[in-house]
């Protein structure tokens, strides 16, 4: 309910303001029916949805991601979202290790450019 007050008015936030009144309890799947899980490609399609899942588990980046691709639909995008909001508050801690094991490697620009700055 607080982002949703911090959010401009419009579609974002009205329905923001629906996922801070869907009960936890909400099966993934039924929460994104209600709030949308990206097949629109806008905002108001998949923010919703993505802060739904991150603020339920905002203590495990895993279960936060599983429940958010559950919702199916842009789940890239959706996963991204709660992804960022979650791990804003556990940090690298809470990856688990195989799945950075598992990721590919940033371009070699990206370390000149953090070296010059």
């Amino acid at each position: 309910a607080e982002v949703a007050d911090r959010t401009p008015r419009g579609a974002v936030r009205d329905g923001v303001s629906r996922a801070a009144d869907l009960p936890a309890d909400t099966e993934p799947w039924r929460a994104a029916d209600l709030l949308g899980n990206g097949q629109r490609i806008r905002a108001s399609d998949t923010v919703p949805f993505a802060l739904w899942s991150a603020a339920h588990h905002l203590g495990s980046l895993t279960d936060a991601l599983w429940t958010t691709a559950e919702g199916l639909g842009d789940v890239d995008t959706t996963c991204a979202i709660t992804g960022g909001v979650v791990a804003a508050r556990t940090g690298l801690a809470d990856v688990p290790t195989q799945w950075l094991a598992c990721r590919e490697a940033l371009p070699a620009w990206v370390a000149e450019a953090e070296a010059e700055a």
